[in-house]
Order: structure tokens, then C-alpha cells, then sequence
């Protein structure tokens, strides 16, 4: 009943927000099936809802959990995030997603090597919004710059049952924060100045930044728990602590030393691999990423790509991303890549990724990366 209730929320809220929209779901990219998104103009009954899940069963892939639960050190637990043991304190405690300003003028970002996952998407003007997920930050008063909030990027939180922090939104994103399982920290309400602080360094609105103080203030503020809702489980599989996922050649992998992705026009960022490490470093505008705090270069262990379909919402190129009805993609680790397609088991559920052989990937452990690609723009794209 819960589901189905979440998925009335979010088939209604679409059919408000893409009202004042010029164009029709029709307009999406070519590769979007219409009779996927078809479903996006009518209203579901519960009593639909159940008829489709059911239908779909015998249709959609079995997702099954690792085969065994490892044995953590005593006071660990393998990290949702990353698939690493962490103190039981830190990897049970929901994380924190915060919108992270990705324009030259708020580089470096402060704080962002610290996330277990980090998301990147177009917005309007060809730039690109960052969103970090942190459970590991007890010890930081200094997190940014933090800006708004995009309606995808909550979706995205959701999935990892994680706090979401924003200063401002776009009025799309507006019902999707009202909704009562959305639990977000925004810069503009009542208690945004319990929860950020602007430095003198620079110019607003690139000095908005917040702490894990001012992030636990506002926890208390609005009343929302640490934990973990009871359902669940994770959001990726990962391997064993101490074993390494091999991409294999007659599974379809690919090299995947350098991986560029000039998709994104503003900053347009690459990766590169280094084999000594078995992990990709992460560059943009013409040089390496670094965390201001730091000022070591962002590394990571795992790069998802998400080839997503899209249209405007208006005029100012506000963009209505598909985030839930499926898509192509790929799987990129330790200089492999290989094809995957993306899926979700409900609109605000996690998105898996399976293999061309139908299986559940199973990632390496460590930091992710998922970059949200459009698909009119996958000739940007280059991964060799």
C-alpha cells in the first residue's frame, strides 16, 4: 500500500508539473518509448498499480542480494555507500545528500572527497550540478559551496534514504520537497540559517556552505530521524571487502582507460585510470579536481553512466529528466567498461543496473561516480 501510494505521488506530481509545459511527452529524445511515458499523463489507481506489479513479476529481472553476508570486524559494518567496513555509528546512520556548486567560480569544492557517492547532471545554461553523499563527516565545519536543488536530484537521495540539503530550488522541484517521505534541509526555510553560513572568500551565491553542525541543528530543527527506515537494505551490491571485480572480455567489457565526457559542454570532465591504484582520477575544466580541503585529487573506485532521456520544461531550459523509466548506460572499473541498462522496481525505489547476461552488477568497493548523461548528446561521449 505504501508503494503504491508513492507512486500515485509521483505520477500526480508530474502531470502538475509538466501542465504549463509547451510541449507534450512526446517531444521527449527518440530513444524514449511513448508507451513508457504514456503513463505519465494518467492517474494510477491503486487497484492499477497492483494489476502492473504483478504482470511484471514474471516479466522483470530476480534482483537477489550478495550470497552470503561478510563477517565485519567487531564494531563495523560493511558502508552502504561504498561497500567498505566503517564504524557501525557512522555506516548506520542515514547519510546526507548536498547539492554541490559545479561552476569555475565555486571550484574547488571543499569537503567532497569525503562522499561515498557523487552525482553529476546537467542543468539549465550547459552546466553541471554535483550532489555528494556523505556518511563520514562528523568532523567537518566546512562543506561546499552548497546550491539548489533540482526535482532529479531528490530522486536520486531517495534511493539512498539520505538527508537531503539544498539553498534554493527550482519551483519543479517545489512539490516533490513538500512530499512527507522527502526529508530535505533547505537554505531558504525558517531554520536555513541554523543549518549554513556564507563565507568572505566569495562572491554570493557561490559562499553558501554548511557543516556537520549546522547539519545536525537542522536534523533536530525539522525532527527527522537518523535512521535507516526499517525496509532498507542498501543501495548497491557490492564485492567482498578485499576481493576485485574484473570486467571480462567475453562478457562484452571494453578498454576503459580514459573515459571523457565532453557531453557536458561547461566543464567538460574526464577520467583517467591509474592501474597502480585501481582507481580513476577525476579532471575537469583542464585540470585535475581537487578537494579544496585537501588539495589532493578526487579519485574513484567505480563510474556508472546513466543515459537518461529528457525535454525542457520551458523556456529558461529547465530540464525534466527521466529518472525512472529505464535507459542504456554503462559500468566503468579498473580499466574495464562494459554495457548495462538501468531499471528502477518503483518510482522513488533504487535503480539497479543489469548486464547484457541479466545479472545485478556487482561493483568493487570504494567511492562511485554517476554521471547523468542526455541522450542527444552520447556522440560527447568517449570512453577508450
Amino acid at each position: 500500500m505504501r508503494r503504491a501510494k508513492r507512486w500515485m505521488a509521483v505520477f500526480m506530481l508530474m502531470s502538475l508539473v509538466l501542465t504549463g509545459c509547451s510541449t507534450g511527452l512526446e517531444d521527449f529524445s527518440k530513444d524514449v518509448k511513448p508507451s513508457d511515458f504514456a503513463r505519465e499523463k494518467e492517474a494510477v489507481t491503486e487497484q492499477e498499480e497492483e494489476e502492473t506489479a504483478s504482470e511484471e513479476t514474471a516479466e522483470t529481472v530476480a534482483f537477489e542480494p550478495a550470497e552470503e553476508e561478510e563477517q565485519a570486524p567487531e564494531g563495523m559494518v560493511k558502508s552502504y555507500l561504498t561497500g567498505e567496513f566503517v564504524p557501525e555509528a557512522q555506516g548506520r546512520r542515514r547519510p546526507v545528500a548536498i547539492m554541490l556548486n559545479n561552476i569555475i567560480d565555486a571550484c574547488p569544492q571543499y569537503g567532497i572527497s569525503r562522499a561515498g557517492v557523487v552525482y553529476e547532471a546537467p542543468v539549465e545554461g550547459q552546466i553541471t550540478r554535483l550532489m555528494g553523499i556523505f556518511e563520514q563527516y562528523d568532523d567537518l565545519e566546512k562543506i561546499g559551496s552548497v546550491r539548489s536543488c533540482r526535482e532529479y536530484y531528490i530522486f536520486f537521495a531517495t534511493e539512498f534514504n539520505a538527508l537531503y540539503a539544498h539553498y534554493g530550488q527550482a519551483a519543479y522541484a517545489v512539490p516533490f520537497l513538500e512530499l512527507e517521505f522527502v526529508n530535505n534541509l533547505s537554505g531558504l526555510s525558517n531554520f536555513g540559517p541554523d543549518i549554513f553560513y556564507r563565507t568572505s572568500d566569495r562572491k554570493a551565491p557561490h559562499n553558501a556552505y554548511t557543516s556537520y553542525e549546522g547539519i545536525q541543528k537542522g536534523i533536530a530543527d525539522y525532527g527527522y530521524s537518523q535512521e535507516y527506515d526499517a525496509s532498507y537494505d542498501g543501495h548497491y551490491q557490492f564485492a567482498k571487502v578485499g576481493e576485485t571485480i574484473e570486467l571480462q572480455d567475453e562478457n562484452g567489457a571494453t578498454p576503459a582507460n580514459l573515459v571523457k565526457l565532453d557531453c557536458f559542454d561547461h566543464n567538460k570532465p574526464w577520467f583517467e585510470y591509474d592501474a597502480a591504484t585501481g582507481k580513476y582520477k577525476r579532471f575537469q575544466f583542464g585540470d585535475i579536481q581537487i578537494d579544496e580541503m585537501t588539495g589532493e585529487q578526487l579519485t574513484f573506485d567505480n563510474i556508472l553512466i546513466q543515459y537518461t532521456s529528457y525535454k525542457p520544461y520551458d523556456q529558461n531550459g529547465y530540464l525534466n529528466l527521466d529518472v525512472i523509466y529505464g535507459g542504456e548506460g554503462k559500468y566503468i572499473t579498473h580499466g574495464k567498461a562494459v554495457d548495462v541498462r538501468w531499471e528502477k522496481d518503483a518510482p522513488w525505489g533504487r535503480t539497479h543496473y543489469i548486464t547484457k547476461q541479466n545479472q545485478e552488477i556487482t561493483m568493487n568497493t570504494g567511492k562511485t561516480f554517476v554521471a547523468i548523461v542526455l541522450n542527444d548528446t552520447l556522440d560527447k561521449l568517449t570512453i577508450q
